[in-house]
């Protein structure tokens, strides 16, 4: 398929998503959340792809939404209910599918390019990057996630402070707030978050994807729930393939030879 604000590549079972409005700050208009819905259907449905990169081209992650764009809509309320469907739509599936994701940010990211960075599975991110929120220093409220990863990650006051003023978190405040997993230089971003998803292609994904969903839903479940849903879920992983291949890898002692199936 053919991205009009995207590059998509696929190598070693590696899915490489970039940005790429770099003229614009990687802005979300609503071709771009179009393009990362499909994006991220692609990623979802191709068994060859087993673990993806989210980046941005140029200097920035992404700015978030387009204002310049949103200025030129007739009728903005009805343009935003469609690009939030189509972005939402992505980041949903970018949570929800087997294969890990690596959010590589590369520069700034604000307002709906942050949101959609909350919602990889692991994050790296470049000493030189900031995060914001943005939406309100717009009179705008947030999308994309956010309200829902960020008060979980970094709890309820430390959200609110975010949402409220607007300030600008460097890459060390995105660290130690657990935003982030890892900081590198800036040209070491890309390559960095590559390695590791190559690391992780070769792992096993149905397992890799089963295991965040459980760290995902354990925030709205009790004790007990919990723990029947890791019962259920390590009795039915052993009938896939690659349990049975780690098994016997770890018996006859070598090294296994993960699938994805």
């Amino acid at each position: 398929m053919n991205y009009e604000t995207l590059l998509f590549e696929v190598e070693d079972g590696v899915a490489t998503i970039t940005m790429n409005r770099p003229e614009a700050a990687n802005a979300l208009n609503l071709q771009m959340a179009k393009d990362l819905f499909y994006a991220a259907i692609e990623c979802d449905e191709n068994p060859e792809i087993r673990a993806v990169v989210v980046t941005g081209a140029g200097r920035l992650f992404s700015g978030g939404g387009d204002l310049q764009f949103f200025s030129q809509q007739e009728n903005l309320q009805k343009t935003l209910k469609e690009m939030t469907t189509f972005l939402h739509g992505a980041v949903s599936r970018l949570v929800r599918m087997a294969a890990p994701c690596i959010m590589a940010i590369n520069g700034t990211a604000g307002g709906g390019g942050f949101s959609l960075m909350l919602g990889g599975d692991l994050a790296i991110m470049s000493d030189k990057a900031k995060l914001t929120m943005a939406y309100t220093a717009a009179g705008l409220t947030p999308d994309g996630s956010s309200t829902y990863f960020l008060p979980r990650l970094i709890g309820l006051r430390r959200a609110n402070e975010l949402a409220l003023t607007n300030r600008r978190l460097t890459a060390q405040e995105a660290l130690e707030w657990g935003l982030v997993n890892q900081i590198v230089p800036a040209d070491e971003v890309l390559t960095t978050a590559q390695a590791l998803a190559k690391q992780l292609a070769q792992g096993p994904t149905l397992a890799y994807g089963k295991a965040t969903q459980m760290m995902r839903e354990s925030l709205e479940s009790s004790f007990e729930t919990q723990l029947e849903v890791e019962a259920q879920n390590i009795a039915a992983i052993t009938k896939t393939a690659d349990a049975q291949e780690g098994v016997n890898s770890f018996l006859e002692k070598r090294k296994p030879v993960f699938k994805g199936e």
